[in-house]
Protein backbone atom coordinates (compact mmCIF):
# COMPACT_ATOMS: atom_id res chain seq x y z
CA UNK A 1 0.00 0.00 0.00
CA UNK A 2 3.24 2.63 0.58
CA UNK A 3 4.11 1.68 -2.65
CA UNK A 4 1.15 2.51 -4.36
CA UNK A 5 0.87 5.32 -2.78
CA UNK A 6 4.48 6.67 -3.97
CA UNK A 7 3.57 5.75 -7.52
CA UNK A 8 0.76 7.79 -7.50
CA UNK A 9 2.03 11.13 -5.71
CA UNK A 10 5.13 10.18 -8.01
CA UNK A 11 2.99 10.43 -10.99
CA UNK A 12 1.26 13.45 -9.92
CA UNK A 13 4.35 15.33 -9.36
CA UNK A 14 5.53 14.48 -13.28
CA UNK A 15 8.24 12.18 -12.43
CA UNK A 16 8.57 9.20 -14.55
CA UNK A 17 7.97 5.57 -13.58
CA UNK A 18 9.22 3.88 -15.82
CA UNK A 19 13.18 2.88 -14.75
CA UNK A 20 13.68 1.58 -18.36
CA UNK A 21 11.68 4.40 -20.28
CA UNK A 22 13.06 5.23 -23.94
CA UNK A 23 13.09 8.57 -25.55
CA UNK A 24 10.01 8.01 -27.19
CA UNK A 25 7.73 7.38 -24.11
CA UNK A 26 9.58 10.19 -22.42
CA UNK A 27 8.65 12.63 -25.04
CA UNK A 28 5.02 11.40 -25.04
CA UNK A 29 5.20 11.66 -21.21
CA UNK A 30 6.24 15.32 -21.20
CA UNK A 31 3.16 16.10 -24.16
CA UNK A 32 0.44 14.06 -21.66
CA UNK A 33 1.39 16.03 -18.23
CA UNK A 34 3.44 19.26 -20.24
CA UNK A 35 6.18 18.24 -17.75
CA UNK A 36 10.06 18.16 -18.18
CA UNK A 37 11.65 14.38 -17.54
CA UNK A 38 13.98 14.56 -20.53
CA UNK A 39 14.95 18.19 -21.45
CA UNK A 40 19.07 18.24 -20.45
CA UNK A 41 18.32 17.11 -16.84
CA UNK A 42 16.46 15.26 -14.56
CA UNK A 43 13.02 16.24 -13.59
CA UNK A 44 12.98 17.09 -9.66
CA UNK A 45 10.37 19.10 -7.44
CA UNK A 46 10.97 22.07 -4.42
CA UNK A 47 10.32 20.50 -0.79
CA UNK A 48 10.97 22.82 1.84
CA UNK A 49 13.17 24.73 -0.48
CA UNK A 50 15.23 22.53 -1.52
CA UNK A 51 15.38 20.59 -5.05
CA UNK A 52 14.40 17.12 -5.01
CA UNK A 53 14.53 14.40 -7.12
CA UNK A 54 12.37 11.07 -7.63
CA UNK A 55 14.64 8.93 -5.19
CA UNK A 56 14.20 12.16 -2.47
CA UNK A 57 10.81 12.85 -3.42
CA UNK A 58 9.93 9.31 -3.22
CA UNK A 59 11.81 9.04 0.33
CA UNK A 60 9.77 12.16 1.40
CA UNK A 61 6.32 10.72 0.60
CA UNK A 62 7.03 7.56 2.25
CA UNK A 63 8.45 8.90 5.74
CA UNK A 64 5.21 11.84 5.82
CA UNK A 65 2.98 8.93 5.17
CA UNK A 66 4.26 6.71 7.78
CA UNK A 67 4.53 9.77 10.57
CA UNK A 68 0.56 9.94 9.94
CA UNK A 69 -0.34 6.54 9.73
CA UNK A 70 1.67 6.20 13.62
CA UNK A 71 -0.36 9.51 14.65
CA UNK A 72 -3.47 7.83 13.57
CA UNK A 73 -2.66 4.68 15.26
CA UNK A 74 -1.96 6.26 18.65
CA UNK A 75 -5.00 8.76 18.49
CA UNK A 76 -6.93 5.31 18.03
CA UNK A 77 -5.18 4.07 21.14
CA UNK A 78 -5.90 6.83 22.99
CA UNK A 79 -9.72 6.46 21.93
CA UNK A 80 -9.59 3.08 23.22
CA UNK A 81 -10.67 1.50 19.44
CA UNK A 82 -8.61 -1.71 20.20
CA UNK A 83 -11.75 -3.44 20.72
CA UNK A 84 -12.43 -4.06 16.88
CA UNK A 85 -9.88 -7.12 17.31
CA UNK A 86 -12.83 -8.99 18.69
CA UNK A 87 -13.89 -9.18 15.08
CA UNK A 88 -11.20 -11.05 14.16
CA UNK A 89 -12.72 -14.57 14.59
CA UNK A 90 -10.56 -18.04 14.44
CA UNK A 91 -11.73 -19.22 11.04
CA UNK A 92 -10.92 -15.82 9.44
CA UNK A 93 -7.54 -15.80 11.07
CA UNK A 94 -6.51 -19.48 9.58
CA UNK A 95 -7.95 -18.14 6.67
CA UNK A 96 -6.29 -14.95 6.09
CA UNK A 97 -3.05 -16.64 7.42
CA UNK A 98 -2.97 -19.69 4.97
CA UNK A 99 -4.10 -17.08 2.05
CA UNK A 100 -1.10 -14.47 2.94
CA UNK A 101 1.42 -17.77 3.42
CA UNK A 102 0.47 -18.72 -0.46
CA UNK A 103 0.76 -15.29 -1.77
CA UNK A 104 4.75 -15.28 0.02
CA UNK A 105 5.09 -18.63 -1.40
CA UNK A 106 3.87 -17.04 -5.28
CA UNK A 107 6.54 -14.26 -4.77
CA UNK A 108 8.73 -16.64 -3.51
CA UNK A 109 8.84 -19.01 -5.94
CA UNK A 110 10.45 -17.39 -9.15
CA UNK A 111 13.78 -17.08 -6.69
CA UNK A 112 13.59 -21.37 -6.77
CA UNK A 113 13.84 -20.89 -10.29
CA UNK A 114 16.24 -18.37 -11.15
CA UNK A 115 13.83 -16.28 -12.93
CA UNK A 116 13.68 -12.61 -13.49
CA UNK A 117 10.14 -11.62 -13.45
CA UNK A 118 9.43 -8.02 -12.11
CA UNK A 119 7.59 -8.26 -9.31
CA UNK A 120 3.36 -7.41 -10.15
CA UNK A 121 1.77 -4.33 -7.59
CA UNK A 122 -2.05 -4.47 -7.28
CA UNK A 123 -4.70 -7.10 -6.87
CA UNK A 124 -4.32 -10.58 -8.63
CA UNK A 125 -0.44 -10.51 -7.60
CA UNK A 126 -1.15 -14.65 -7.28
CA UNK A 127 -2.47 -15.18 -10.28
CA UNK A 128 -0.09 -12.84 -12.47
CA UNK A 129 2.90 -14.20 -11.24
CA UNK A 130 2.03 -18.19 -11.87
CA UNK A 131 1.21 -16.89 -15.19
CA UNK A 132 4.82 -15.21 -15.22
CA UNK A 133 6.23 -17.94 -14.05
CA UNK A 134 4.89 -20.77 -16.86
CA UNK A 135 5.44 -17.84 -19.66
CA UNK A 136 9.17 -18.07 -18.69
CA UNK A 137 9.73 -21.51 -17.08
CA UNK A 138 11.85 -22.26 -20.48
CA UNK A 139 14.17 -19.58 -18.95
CA UNK A 140 14.99 -21.32 -15.32
CA UNK A 141 18.38 -21.52 -14.37
CA UNK A 142 19.26 -25.02 -13.76
CA UNK A 143 22.00 -23.97 -10.91
CA UNK A 144 19.11 -21.84 -8.95
CA UNK A 145 17.27 -24.86 -9.07
CA UNK A 146 19.72 -27.35 -8.18
CA UNK A 147 20.55 -24.99 -4.88
CA UNK A 148 16.90 -24.85 -3.92
CA UNK A 149 16.03 -28.30 -4.10
CA UNK A 150 19.19 -29.23 -1.82
CA UNK A 151 18.43 -26.35 0.26
CA UNK A 152 14.93 -27.24 0.66
CA UNK A 153 15.85 -30.83 1.34
CA UNK A 154 18.22 -29.67 4.01
CA UNK A 155 15.82 -27.41 5.59
CA UNK A 156 12.80 -29.96 5.98
CA UNK A 157 14.88 -32.62 7.08
CA UNK A 158 16.25 -30.09 9.86
CA UNK A 159 12.42 -29.07 10.91
CA UNK A 160 11.80 -32.88 11.31
CA UNK A 161 14.41 -33.89 13.60
CA UNK A 162 13.56 -30.84 15.39
CA UNK A 163 9.73 -31.55 15.89
CA UNK A 164 10.71 -35.16 16.22
CA UNK A 165 13.53 -35.09 18.69
CA UNK A 166 12.39 -31.61 20.51
CA UNK A 167 12.09 -32.72 23.85
CA UNK A 168 16.01 -34.20 24.08
CA UNK A 169 17.79 -31.05 22.06
CA UNK A 170 18.95 -28.57 24.40
CA UNK A 171 18.97 -25.80 21.79
CA UNK A 172 16.92 -25.65 18.80
CA UNK A 173 19.02 -26.81 15.71
CA UNK A 174 20.45 -23.98 13.83
CA UNK A 175 19.52 -25.06 10.07
CA UNK A 176 19.11 -21.53 8.67
CA UNK A 177 22.24 -20.73 10.21
CA UNK A 178 24.07 -23.47 8.76
CA UNK A 179 22.36 -23.60 5.11
CA UNK A 180 23.19 -19.91 4.83
CA UNK A 181 26.57 -19.98 5.90
CA UNK A 182 26.99 -23.40 3.73
CA UNK A 183 25.35 -21.33 0.56
CA UNK A 184 27.27 -18.29 0.83
CA UNK A 185 30.32 -20.23 0.71
CA UNK A 186 29.42 -22.62 -2.18
CA UNK A 187 28.35 -20.02 -4.08
CA UNK A 188 31.66 -17.58 -3.42
CA UNK A 189 34.29 -20.11 -4.10
CA UNK A 190 32.04 -21.75 -6.83
CA UNK A 191 31.71 -18.79 -8.42
CA UNK A 192 27.77 -19.00 -8.81
CA UNK A 193 27.11 -16.08 -10.30
CA UNK A 194 29.61 -15.34 -12.76
CA UNK A 195 29.70 -19.08 -14.20
CA UNK A 196 26.47 -20.08 -14.45
CA UNK A 197 24.42 -16.90 -13.69
CA UNK A 198 23.28 -17.50 -10.61
CA UNK A 199 20.87 -14.40 -9.30
CA UNK A 200 22.75 -13.09 -5.77
CA UNK A 201 22.17 -10.86 -3.55
CA UNK A 202 24.72 -8.46 -4.68
CA UNK A 203 26.23 -4.50 -3.26
CA UNK A 204 24.19 -4.15 -0.35
CA UNK A 205 24.81 -0.44 0.83
CA UNK A 206 26.33 0.38 4.27
CA UNK A 207 26.03 2.80 6.63
CA UNK A 208 23.15 5.28 7.67
CA UNK A 209 21.52 8.16 6.39
CA UNK A 210 20.73 10.91 8.39
CA UNK A 211 17.57 11.28 10.36
CA UNK A 212 15.22 14.16 8.87
CA UNK A 213 11.85 15.84 10.10
CA UNK A 214 9.04 14.39 7.83
CA UNK A 215 8.28 16.91 5.27
CA UNK A 216 4.69 18.33 7.06
CA UNK A 217 3.94 19.97 3.44
CA UNK A 218 3.04 16.73 1.99
CA UNK A 219 0.33 16.18 5.16
CA UNK A 220 -2.75 17.76 3.42
CA UNK A 221 -2.10 15.65 0.24
CA UNK A 222 -1.55 12.12 2.31
CA UNK A 223 -4.39 12.46 5.11
CA UNK A 224 -6.61 10.59 3.24
CA UNK A 225 -4.38 7.75 2.28
CA UNK A 226 -2.51 7.13 5.50
CA UNK A 227 -5.88 6.50 7.63
CA UNK A 228 -6.45 3.21 5.97
CA UNK A 229 -2.83 2.27 6.03
CA UNK A 230 -2.82 2.97 9.47
CA UNK A 231 -6.05 0.27 10.31
CA UNK A 232 -5.10 -2.56 7.94
CA UNK A 233 -1.57 -2.31 9.60
CA UNK A 234 -3.25 -2.64 12.72
CA UNK A 235 -6.07 -4.97 11.77
CA UNK A 236 -2.57 -7.36 10.08
CA UNK A 237 -0.08 -6.64 13.31
CA UNK A 238 -3.59 -7.68 15.28
CA UNK A 239 -4.38 -10.39 13.52
CA UNK A 240 -1.18 -12.32 13.37
CA UNK A 241 -0.39 -11.50 17.25
CA UNK A 242 -4.07 -13.39 18.02
CA UNK A 243 -2.85 -16.27 15.36
CA UNK A 244 0.13 -17.12 17.37
CA UNK A 245 -1.35 -16.14 20.54
CA UNK A 246 -3.54 -18.73 20.36
CA UNK A 247 -0.81 -21.14 19.05
CA UNK A 248 1.87 -20.68 21.75
CA UNK A 249 -0.75 -19.66 24.70
CA UNK A 250 -0.63 -16.13 25.36
CA UNK A 251 -3.15 -13.45 25.01
CA UNK A 252 -2.64 -9.90 23.61
CA UNK A 253 -3.94 -6.39 24.05
CA UNK A 254 -5.01 -4.86 21.57
CA UNK A 255 -5.39 -1.04 22.41
CA UNK A 256 -1.38 -2.02 24.16
CA UNK A 257 -0.52 -3.25 20.54
CA UNK A 258 -2.11 0.27 18.62
CA UNK A 259 -0.25 2.35 20.70
CA UNK A 260 3.28 0.46 20.39
CA UNK A 261 2.58 0.39 16.67
CA UNK A 262 1.94 3.69 16.45
CA UNK A 263 5.07 4.83 17.82
CA UNK A 264 6.86 2.18 15.90
CA UNK A 265 5.70 4.34 12.92
CA UNK A 266 5.92 7.67 14.19
CA UNK A 267 9.64 7.30 15.55
CA UNK A 268 11.15 5.51 12.59
CA UNK A 269 9.55 8.14 10.15
CA UNK A 270 12.45 10.51 11.25
CA UNK A 271 14.93 7.78 9.83
CA UNK A 272 13.53 7.61 6.53
CA UNK A 273 11.53 4.73 7.44
CA UNK A 274 8.24 3.63 5.92
CA UNK A 275 5.35 2.25 7.61
CA UNK A 276 5.53 -0.74 10.38
CA UNK A 277 3.44 -3.51 10.56
CA UNK A 278 3.75 -7.60 11.73
CA UNK A 279 5.51 -9.49 8.79
CA UNK A 280 3.63 -13.02 8.09
CA UNK A 281 7.44 -14.25 6.80
CA UNK A 282 9.58 -12.99 9.42
CA UNK A 283 7.29 -14.13 12.16
CA UNK A 284 7.20 -17.61 11.21
CA UNK A 285 10.51 -17.84 10.73
CA UNK A 286 11.28 -16.63 14.30
CA UNK A 287 8.30 -19.26 15.61
CA UNK A 288 9.95 -22.34 13.52
CA UNK A 289 13.25 -21.83 14.93
CA UNK A 290 11.67 -21.52 18.85
CA UNK A 291 12.24 -17.70 19.63
CA UNK A 292 9.89 -17.03 22.47
CA UNK A 293 10.68 -13.45 23.94
CA UNK A 294 11.81 -9.97 22.92
CA UNK A 295 15.32 -10.97 23.16
CA UNK A 296 15.14 -12.84 19.74
CA UNK A 297 14.21 -9.43 18.58
CA UNK A 298 17.11 -7.43 20.11
CA UNK A 299 19.46 -10.15 19.21
CA UNK A 300 17.83 -9.85 15.26
CA UNK A 301 18.44 -5.84 15.55
CA UNK A 302 22.12 -6.50 16.24
CA UNK A 303 22.46 -8.31 13.43
CA UNK A 304 20.87 -6.43 11.59
CA UNK A 305 22.74 -3.71 12.45
CA UNK A 306 26.36 -5.22 11.94
CA UNK A 307 25.06 -6.29 8.25
CA UNK A 308 24.48 -2.47 7.90
CA UNK A 309 27.86 -1.76 9.35
CA UNK A 310 30.30 -4.65 8.65
CA UNK A 311 29.38 -7.41 7.26
CA UNK A 312 27.35 -6.34 4.22
CA UNK A 313 29.83 -7.19 1.50
CA UNK A 314 30.22 -10.57 2.61
CA UNK A 315 26.61 -11.74 1.53
CA UNK A 316 27.49 -10.43 -1.66
CA UNK A 317 27.35 -14.18 -3.03
CA UNK A 318 24.64 -15.59 -1.22
CA UNK A 319 22.10 -16.50 -3.66
CA UNK A 320 18.70 -15.62 -3.91
CA UNK A 321 17.10 -18.76 -3.78
CA UNK A 322 19.13 -19.61 -0.40
CA UNK A 323 17.02 -16.86 1.07
CA UNK A 324 13.20 -18.17 -0.71
CA UNK A 325 13.95 -21.32 0.56
CA UNK A 326 13.96 -20.46 4.04
CA UNK A 327 11.16 -18.49 3.56
CA UNK A 328 8.73 -20.94 1.76
CA UNK A 329 9.84 -23.51 4.32
CA UNK A 330 8.71 -21.51 7.28
CA UNK A 331 5.33 -21.41 5.85
CA UNK A 332 4.80 -25.10 5.95
CA UNK A 333 2.50 -24.66 8.92
CA UNK A 334 0.06 -22.74 7.51
CA UNK A 335 -0.16 -24.42 4.19
CA UNK A 336 -0.93 -27.52 5.81
CA UNK A 337 -4.34 -26.03 7.05
CA UNK A 338 -5.78 -27.22 3.54
CA UNK A 339 -5.65 -30.58 5.19
CA UNK A 340 -7.95 -29.54 7.94
CA UNK A 341 -10.65 -28.22 5.51
CA UNK A 342 -13.04 -31.45 5.58
CA UNK A 343 -12.77 -31.30 8.87
CA UNK A 344 -13.76 -27.82 9.71
CA UNK A 345 -16.60 -29.12 7.15
CA UNK A 346 -18.15 -31.43 9.12
CA UNK A 347 -17.53 -28.96 12.08
CA UNK A 348 -19.07 -26.32 11.70
CA UNK A 349 -19.94 -25.30 7.87
CA UNK A 350 -20.01 -21.57 8.43
CA UNK A 351 -16.81 -21.85 9.80
CA UNK A 352 -15.31 -23.53 6.95
CA UNK A 353 -17.51 -21.32 4.35
CA UNK A 354 -15.41 -18.05 6.25
CA UNK A 355 -12.00 -20.07 6.09
CA UNK A 356 -12.02 -20.65 2.31
CA UNK A 357 -13.40 -17.21 1.32
CA UNK A 358 -10.96 -15.49 3.68
CA UNK A 359 -7.86 -17.59 2.13
CA UNK A 360 -9.27 -17.07 -1.43
CA UNK A 361 -9.78 -13.37 -1.08
CA UNK A 362 -6.37 -12.72 0.70
CA UNK A 363 -4.50 -14.94 -2.22
CA UNK A 364 -6.41 -14.51 -5.84
CA UNK A 365 -7.34 -10.44 -5.18
CA UNK A 366 -4.87 -9.11 -2.05
CA UNK A 367 -3.76 -9.56 1.49
CA UNK A 368 -5.11 -6.04 2.28
CA UNK A 369 -8.34 -6.98 0.75
CA UNK A 370 -8.54 -10.25 2.17
CA UNK A 371 -8.49 -9.01 5.61
CA UNK A 372 -11.19 -6.56 5.01
CA UNK A 373 -13.32 -9.29 3.53
CA UNK A 374 -12.78 -11.81 6.02
CA UNK A 375 -13.78 -9.30 8.40
CA UNK A 376 -16.83 -8.13 6.40
CA UNK A 377 -17.67 -11.96 5.92
CA UNK A 378 -17.64 -13.13 9.10
CA UNK A 379 -19.92 -10.11 10.46
CA UNK A 380 -22.72 -11.08 7.69
CA UNK A 381 -22.48 -14.46 8.44
CA UNK A 382 -23.21 -14.02 12.28
CA UNK A 383 -26.02 -11.51 10.91
CA UNK A 384 -26.88 -14.40 8.38
CA UNK A 385 -27.18 -16.80 11.34
CA UNK A 386 -29.10 -14.64 13.75
CA UNK A 387 -31.74 -14.30 10.31
CA UNK A 388 -31.96 -18.07 10.32
CA UNK A 389 -31.31 -19.46 13.65
CA UNK A 390 -32.67 -22.82 14.92
CA UNK A 391 -35.43 -23.33 16.34
CA UNK A 392 -37.24 -26.42 17.91
CA UNK A 393 -40.33 -27.76 19.61
CA UNK A 394 -39.38 -29.04 23.13
CA UNK A 395 -40.81 -32.30 24.73
CA UNK A 396 -40.43 -33.33 28.16
CA UNK A 397 -38.35 -36.54 29.53
CA UNK A 398 -40.25 -39.18 31.06
CA UNK A 399 -40.79 -38.36 34.79
CA UNK A 400 -38.35 -35.36 34.66
CA UNK A 401 -38.68 -31.79 34.25
CA UNK A 402 -36.16 -31.81 31.89
CA UNK A 403 -37.44 -30.31 27.97
CA UNK A 404 -34.99 -30.66 25.06
CA UNK A 405 -35.66 -30.51 20.88
CA UNK A 406 -38.20 -33.63 19.88
CA UNK A 407 -36.25 -33.88 16.57
CA UNK A 408 -32.95 -34.36 18.39
CA UNK A 409 -33.95 -37.44 21.08
CA UNK A 410 -36.36 -40.04 20.62
CA UNK A 411 -38.77 -40.86 23.83
CA UNK A 412 -39.46 -36.84 24.29
CA UNK A 413 -43.72 -36.36 25.40
CA UNK A 414 -45.29 -32.79 24.53
CA UNK A 415 -47.20 -31.17 27.06
CA UNK A 416 -50.98 -32.20 26.35
CA UNK A 417 -52.47 -29.50 24.03
CA UNK A 418 -49.62 -26.95 24.53
CA UNK A 419 -46.33 -26.53 22.42
CA UNK A 420 -43.13 -25.38 23.74
CA UNK A 421 -41.17 -23.13 20.93
CA UNK A 422 -37.24 -22.26 21.49
CA UNK A 423 -35.81 -19.59 19.75
CA UNK A 424 -31.86 -19.83 19.54
CA UNK A 425 -31.09 -16.53 18.68
CA UNK A 426 -31.20 -12.84 19.64
CA UNK A 427 -34.46 -11.21 19.42
CA UNK A 428 -34.18 -7.78 17.77
CA UNK A 429 -35.72 -5.67 14.87
CA UNK A 430 -33.78 -7.59 12.28
CA UNK A 431 -35.06 -10.98 13.07
CA UNK A 432 -38.61 -10.30 14.55
CA UNK A 433 -40.46 -11.32 11.17
CA UNK A 434 -38.10 -14.44 11.32
CA UNK A 435 -38.88 -15.23 14.68
CA UNK A 436 -42.56 -14.97 13.77
CA UNK A 437 -42.62 -17.39 10.86
CA UNK A 438 -40.46 -19.85 12.12
CA UNK A 439 -42.78 -19.95 15.17
CA UNK A 440 -46.24 -20.43 12.84
CA UNK A 441 -44.16 -22.64 10.88
CA UNK A 442 -43.39 -24.84 14.15
CA UNK A 443 -46.81 -24.97 15.79
CA UNK A 444 -48.76 -25.00 12.51
CA UNK A 445 -50.92 -21.88 13.00
CA UNK A 446 -50.85 -18.79 10.83
CA UNK A 447 -53.07 -16.31 12.97
CA UNK A 448 -53.87 -14.02 10.11
CA UNK A 449 -54.60 -16.71 7.54
CA UNK A 450 -56.69 -18.17 10.37
CA UNK A 451 -58.39 -15.23 11.06
CA UNK A 452 -59.32 -14.61 7.71
CA UNK A 453 -60.48 -18.23 6.93
CA UNK A 454 -62.54 -18.43 9.75
CA UNK A 455 -64.01 -14.76 8.84
CA UNK A 456 -65.23 -16.14 5.50
CA UNK A 457 -66.09 -19.22 7.28
CA UNK A 458 -68.21 -17.03 9.61
CA UNK A 459 -69.66 -14.60 7.02
CA UNK A 460 -70.63 -17.76 4.77
CA UNK A 461 -72.06 -19.35 8.07
CA UNK A 462 -74.18 -16.31 8.21
CA UNK A 463 -75.24 -16.25 5.08
CA UNK A 464 -76.81 -19.44 4.81
CA UNK A 465 -78.01 -19.06 8.90
CA UNK A 466 -80.01 -16.09 7.29
CA UNK A 467 -81.40 -17.77 4.73
CA UNK A 468 -82.38 -20.90 6.25
CA UNK A 469 -84.06 -18.05 8.80
CA UNK A 470 -85.77 -16.44 6.47
CA UNK A 471 -87.60 -19.70 4.90
CA UNK A 472 -88.03 -20.73 8.79
CA UNK A 473 -88.84 -17.19 9.53
CA UNK A 474 -86.63 -17.70 12.35
CA UNK A 475 -84.53 -14.85 13.36
CA UNK A 476 -82.32 -15.88 16.14
CA UNK A 477 -80.97 -19.12 14.32
CA UNK A 478 -77.81 -17.09 12.34
CA UNK A 479 -76.45 -16.33 15.46
CA UNK A 480 -76.73 -19.71 16.89
CA UNK A 481 -74.82 -21.19 13.67
CA UNK A 482 -72.05 -18.05 13.84
CA UNK A 483 -71.22 -19.42 17.30
CA UNK A 484 -71.22 -22.50 16.19
CA UNK A 485 -68.10 -22.02 13.32
CA UNK A 486 -65.01 -22.67 15.01
CA UNK A 487 -61.80 -24.75 14.06
CA UNK A 488 -60.71 -26.87 16.67
CA UNK A 489 -56.80 -26.88 17.19
CA UNK A 490 -54.02 -29.27 18.66
CA UNK A 491 -52.91 -26.69 21.31
CA UNK A 492 -54.64 -24.08 23.63
CA UNK A 493 -51.58 -22.73 24.86
CA UNK A 494 -48.10 -21.59 23.49
CA UNK A 495 -45.03 -21.71 25.82
CA UNK A 496 -41.80 -19.72 24.67
CA UNK A 497 -38.62 -20.91 26.04
CA UNK A 498 -36.75 -17.42 26.38
CA UNK A 499 -33.67 -19.54 27.56
CA UNK A 500 -31.09 -19.38 24.15
CA UNK A 501 -32.04 -15.93 23.50
CA UNK A 502 -29.23 -13.55 25.06
CA UNK A 503 -30.80 -10.57 24.01
CA UNK A 504 -34.34 -9.11 23.82
CA UNK A 505 -34.58 -5.15 22.36
CA UNK A 506 -37.69 -3.21 22.41
CA UNK A 507 -38.73 -4.48 19.06
CA UNK A 508 -38.44 -8.02 20.11
CA UNK A 509 -40.66 -7.21 22.99
CA UNK A 510 -43.28 -6.09 21.52
CA UNK A 511 -42.96 -8.90 19.15
CA UNK A 512 -43.78 -11.27 21.66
Amino acid sequence: MVGQVVDKEMFLAGFDLNEDSTASSSDLFNVTLGTNLTAGKLHSVELMGVQCGKDCYSISIASALTFLAGIYQVMMAVFRLGFVSVYLSTPMLDGFATGASFTILTVQAKYLLGLKIARHQGYGTVAVTWINIFINIHKTNLCDLITSAICISVLVAGKEIQERYKNRLKIPLPTELIVVAGATLASHFGELNSRYSSSVSGHIPTGFIPPQVPNFGLVSRLALDAIPLAVISFAFTVSLSEMFAKKNGYTVRPNQEMLAIGFCNIIPSFFHCFTTSAALAKTMVKDSTGCQTQVSSLISALVVLLVLLFFAPFFYDLQKCVLACIIIVSLRGALRKFKDVPAKWRASRNDAIVWLVTMSATALISVEMGLLVGIVFSMICVIFKTQKPKVSLLGRANDTDLYEDMDEYKNLIPPPRVQVFRFQAPLYYANKDSFLKSLYKAVGVEPFLEMTIRRKAEKKAKDMSLKQAKANGDRNNGEVVIGLVQRELDFHTIVLDCSAIPFIDSTGMACI
